[in-house]
């Protein structure tokens, strides 16, 4: 059995969202594929993850001072409890699905904020005298990605994801492009029915 993490970054409903429908026809074969894993999704848009901020900086700061944790305000303590679990999840987790929209060339800041939780020093990777080196190389990612152009993934969302999951040592990348629905707004069911069936494939092997 297998843990998988689902990252939902996007603000709106599958009813209203592309890249909803995509990840939802991926799941849903995913799911008869692979029934006895144990799936968890996340909203970064329900959640309050934690982002860093100058009261989460300086609680961190006071932490590697010595100062106690139960000792840090209830403020701090929430804001570290919270960035730390998201981490732990991430950790716990064996793949990965993330799925968002463009937004203005890049990505949503909420998935931001997740994003910087799963860059840990000691955790998703470690500095050596060479430079940084992953530690989460075990993980298999994929990202589900909508845009209403066509930037065949070198726009700055899709190349910042594949980065950041680099970065902490994950070779096993996959992407799905949900791209070009506005551009060719005649053909967009058809587009995204093409996009859909190639999304069920992927589900298969994942």
């Amino acid at each position: 059995m297998k843990k998988v993490l689902v990252v939902n970054a996007h603000a709106l409903t599958k009813n209203e969202s592309r890249t909803l429908k995509t990840l939802d026809a991926f799941l849903e074969t995913y799911k008869e594929t692979n029934p006895e894993d144990e799936i968890k999704t996340v909203n970064v848009f329900d959640e309050n993850f934690p982002e860093i901020n100058a009261t989460l900086l300086g609680a961190w700061g006071k932490l590697r001072s010595g100062v106690a944790f139960d000792k840090l305000s209830q403020e701090e303590q929430t804001l570290v409890s919270s960035f730390a679990a998201s981490t732990e999840q991430f950790l716990a987790s064996d793949k990965v699905i993330i799925a968002n929209p463009l937004w203005n060339l890049s990505i949503p800041t909420r998935l931001k904020a997740w994003i910087d939780t799963i860059n840990v020093a000691g955790k998703t990777f470690k500095y050596t005298a060479n430079g940084p080196v992953g530690l989460a190389g075990d993980k298999k990612v994929l990202h589900i990605q909508s845009a209403g152009g066509v930037y065949q993934n070198q726009d700055l969302g899709s190349l910042f994801i594949k980065q950041a999951f680099s970065f902490i040592g994950v070779k096993d990348f996959t992407k799905i492009s949900v791209d070009g629905l506005d551009q060719d707004p005649a053909h967009a069911q058809e587009i995204l029915n093409e996009i859909i069936a190639d999304a069920k494939k992927i589900a298969k092997t994942f």
